[in-house]
This record gives C-alpha cells, sequence and structure tokens, in this order.
C-alpha cells in the first residue's frame, strides 16, 4: 500500500501538518519540472516522427533549362510521365506564383507583377511522393525517367536537408527524457534525505516504541505514511502548476499552423503519460521512504 493505514492513536506520535517542512515544496518544484521535461520529449519525438514521415519519400525534382519555354515543356511532360509510375503516389508542380510568393518573404515584397521577382529565372518545380519503403530502387526508376524527360534536371530529396534537422529534434527529446531521469533520482535523494531526517529528529519516540515492543514495520509503517503524505501533497501541488502552464502553451499553440513548430503535440499516449507521471512518482516515493526506513532502522538497536 502506498500510504498505509495506521490507528489514529499511533499517527499522534508525528506532528500531522500539512506542507510543514521544505520537502513538500522541493517535491512539488521537481515534479513541475519533471512534467515540462516530459511534455517537451513527448512532443519533439513526436515532432521528428511526423517530419520523418513527410519527407522520407518525397523528392522535388528542379528544372533548370535557361529556355522558359522549354522548361515549361519539360515539367508539364515529367509531371504527366511521373503521375503515371506504380511507384509515385503523387506528383504536383510548384505553380510560379507559389515561387515568387515564397521569395517575397525573402526579397521584403509578395506583390502581384514585382519587377524584381518578375526578373528572376526561376526554375520549375515538381514534388514527388513516392508509393512503398522501396526508396533505393524509386530513386533509380525516377532518375532514368527524369534522364528521358527533363535531361539535366536535379532531383533533391528532402531526407538530404531535413533529415539533420530530425535528427537534432530527436536529439533534444533524449535530453528532456535524460532530464526526467535526472530529476526523479533528485526526488528520490529528497526523499532519503527526509527519512533520514525524520529518524534522527524522532530517534527518542523509536527508542520508546522499541521497549514498548513495536517491530521495525510498524514504525516505518508511521513513517512511511506521513512521508508518503507529504510528498503526494509535493506532488499534486507541482502537477497543478505544470497542468496550467501547458493549458496555456496549448491554448498559445493552436495558432501555430504552418512550420515545425505545427507537427508538436503530445498525442493521447503523452497526456496519458503526463496523467501516470505523478501517480509513479508517489508510488516511487513511498517505497523509497519504506526501503531506506528499514535499513535505517536495522541499524538502531
Amino acid at each position: 500500500m502506498i500510504i498505509p493505514r495506521v490507528p489514529v492513536q499511533h499517527r499522534r506520535l508525528l506532528p500531522d501538518r500539512r506542507l510543514s517542512g521544505p520537502t513538500p515544496w522541493v517535491i512539488a518544484i521537481l515534479m513541475m519540472l519533471t512534467l515540462l521535461a516530459a511534455a517537451a520529449g513527448v512532443g519533439l519525438a513526436r515532432s521528428a516522427n511526423a517530419i520523418g514521415s513527410a519527407i522520407a519519400g518525397r523528392v522535388t525534382v528542379q528544372i533548370v533549362t535557361a529556355n522558359p519555354v522549354t522548361r515549361a515543356e519539360q515539367a508539364a511532360a515529367l509531371r504527366r510521365a511521373a503521375a503515371a509510375q506504380p511507384f509515385v503516389r503523387s506528383a504536383r508542380s510548384v505553380g510560379q506564383e507559389e515561387l515568387q510568393e515564397t521569395l517575397g518573404q525573402w526579397f521584403g515584397s509578395a506583390e502581384d507583377n514585382d519587377p524584381v521577382l518578375q526578373s528572376l529565372p526561376l526554375p520549375a518545380l515538381i514534388d514527388i511522393d513516392f508509393v512503398g519503403e522501396d526508396r533505393s530502387s524509386h530513386m533509380a526508376q525516377l532518375r532514368a525517367l527524369v534522364a528521358a524527360e527533363a535531361p539535366g534536371a536535379r532531383i533533391i530529396p528532402h531526407a538530404e536537408w531535413l533529415g539533420p534537422v530530425a535528427q537534432l529534434i530527436r536529439s533534444l527529446a533524449w535530453i528532456a527524457g535524460g532530464l526526467v531521469l535526472l530529476m526523479t533520482l533528485a526526488s528520490a535523494a529528497v526523499v532519503i534525505m527526509t527519512a533520514r531526517a525524520a529518524l534522527a529528529t524522532h530517534f527518542p519516540t523509536i527508542e520508546i516504541l522499541h521497549l514498548i515492543g513495536a517491530t521495525d514495520r510498524q514504525i516505518t509503517r508511521l513513517f512511511q505514511r506521513r512521508i508518503a503524505i507529504d510528498t503526494a501533497y509535493g506532488i499534486a501541488l507541482g502537477s497543478v502548476v505544470a497542468a496550467a502552464i501547458l493549458l496555456l502553451i496549448g491554448w498559445q499553440w493552436t495558432g501555430i499552423t504552418s512550420g515545425l513548430a505545427a507537427t508538436a503535440s503530445l498525442g493521447p499516449a503523452g497526456w496519458a503519460l503526463l496523467l501516470a507521471l505523478p501517480l509513479l512518482a508517489i508510488a516511487l516515493a513511498a517505497l523509497t521512504a519504506r526501503q531506506t526506513l528499514l535499513a535505517a532502522l536495522k541499524k538502531i538497536l
């Protein structure tokens, strides 16, 4: 049992004030940071997986022929030929207006018929999504198709330039997981120090209990209950603060609909993990306190 049952008359041997001493507050801070780090790790991991899935089978063919008429003809022919292939899920031509709108954000002007943008020699781009997982075979077939329909065109796999970004996000997710582990160990260390401090503070009471026949397990249940309750109050407080912060961030995140940030979310499994962490923390604190108390009491004559 996480919080053992102790008779009322035995509870009076220890003061039963809630949130007394530094332990609940330290546990609350550690629990809040643990939940925030766990949420960040889950969100980053899901974002990395979403990016990896999106770019795994996508390439862009860039046709850079100088003649605009020839460039447009090659782009149309390549798009039709690629769309007819069984290994291609979809083939889409990127319009010149879309390219100009994207470049306008960098040039400081996205107006229609902008003379600077109109004068730029823009390539023809075709986005192609593969079917299945045999990417090497698909790439070889696509190269042959591009060589036949648009000689000189370049094939740019999205994984080449977005893959490092996904890898960086995964590394950050692992770092967040490491922080969760370190803060869990720190919480366990706080519980151990609290248990030892409680035994030292109430050493005369423990001696009297031993003299009247109380066993180590009975004394452990008494102290375990007090430490578990204090820890539970701290975990509950930290969880409430973390939940408020996550809800605030989630509310602000709803306005992001594009870019890499839009792929970050917790999902049902992430929320289930965050809900389970406080319960696991209470169980870990009670178990740590019990083992620490039993080990310490064995040394007391």
